[in-house]
């Protein structure tokens, strides 16, 4: 099959997508076989396209909504996956943030005990409350001290609680504070973490490209189906 050999995939693939929604149903010739035109050509290059850019889930869903005529539906999936995008560059800008600052000032070594609750709240200069809807929304995840169930501070915690307590002064969301926590954990510090910045900001400049190249085929699909 044409289509499928000049896209590098299988012939079993483009009828898969055909049957998924994700091209427009083809032709039959009197014998049964398909006719593809132009216009399955060019929603085959927009699908694959959406895939790199988005994703297999939200380019399906793009791809379905243009092929049965609802744009409205397939934008709004555009937009919501270019917002998760900003909402990760944000992250990044806000780790970059951070580890830029305690690299130029670190903060002073938490004590080796773990702190109660009511300490650490001292140290930082917040409420006791305020750290409990900071664990609620997942920015912190203190360890718990048998039987009584009090919540204890080690020296992690009180990294993270400093790193949390920095990004809430500069305006940020709790729900994206959390994110960062995430990424600092994983990397297993701001040290580490300091180190992947630039492959992360690089796979996030490949992101946001291949959004602009979905963005073009797609718009080349659009013209095939006319107003």
């Amino acid at each position: 099959m044409d289509l499928a050999r000049a896209h590098g995939i299988s012939s079993q693939a483009v009828r898969n997508y055909e049957r998924d929604g994700v091209l427009p149903a083809a032709r039959r010739t009197p014998s049964g076989y398909r006719a593809y035109t132009e216009v399955h050509v060019a929603a085959l290059r927009a699908y694959l396209a959406l895939v790199v850019a988005h994703g297999y889930a939200t380019g399906g869903e793009i791809m379905r909504a243009v092929v049965r005529g609802d744009l409205d539906t397939a934008l709004r999936a555009v937009d919501t996956s270019h917002a998760q995008l900003l909402r990760d560059r944000e992250t990044l800008d806000a780790v970059e943030a951070t580890i830029g600052v305690l690299t130029a000032a670190p903060t002073p070594t938490p004590p080796g005990r773990p702190l109660a609750v009511g300490d650490l709240a001292h140290r930082l200069g917040v409420t006791p409350a305020t750290l409990r809807k900071w664990e609620r929304a997942g920015v912190l995840s203190p360890a718990r001290e048998r039987p009584s169930r009090q919540r204890q501070y080690g020296p992690e915690d009180v990294r993270d609680a400093e790193l949390a307590h920095l990004l809430r002064r500069g305006g940020y969301r709790l729900d994206h504070i959390a994110t960062v926590m995430r990424q600092v954990r994983a990397a297993d510090g701001p040290g580490p973490l300091a180190a992947s910045l630039h492959d992360w900001r690089e796979r996030l400049a490949t992101r946001g490209h291949a959004m602009l190249v979905a963005a073009g085929h797609l718009a080349g699909y659009l013209a095939t189906t006319g107003p």
